[in-house]
């Protein structure tokens, strides 16, 4: 008899694992929009612009390396980089228009 997914016991450790993967992805995420939340009320407050393009550069070509490194598609760090920024920069743009 063949077994199912849920009855796989490998799969199951997989996929436990891959779930306490996503669960630190999130509190790490959580945490990042943290601390880039006050980045960006520092910055309305000291009238800084919401993005700062050239580090967001030296940021991209930093994460390309350590997913070369890593051995991750670097087009993919970059995306997911990308997307973080845009929400960030998106955040800090609010921060400002608050004040």
């Amino acid at each position: 008899m063949t077994q199912t997914p849920a009855e796989d016991p490998v799969l199951a450790s997989f996929r436990k694992s891959i779930d306490n993967i996503d669960a630190a992805l999130i509190h790490m995420l959580a945490e990042r929009f943290r601390i880039t939340k006050a980045v960006g009320e520092h910055k309305a407050r000291t009238q800084l612009p919401p993005a700062d393009p050239g580090r967001e550069q030296r940021q991209v070509e930093r994460l390309r390396r350590l997913a070369e490194e890593a051995d991750l598609d670097p087009e993919f760090s970059e995306k997911f980089l990308r997307f973080i920024i845009d929400e960030v920069i998106r955040h800090h743009e609010q921060a400002k228009a608050a004040k």
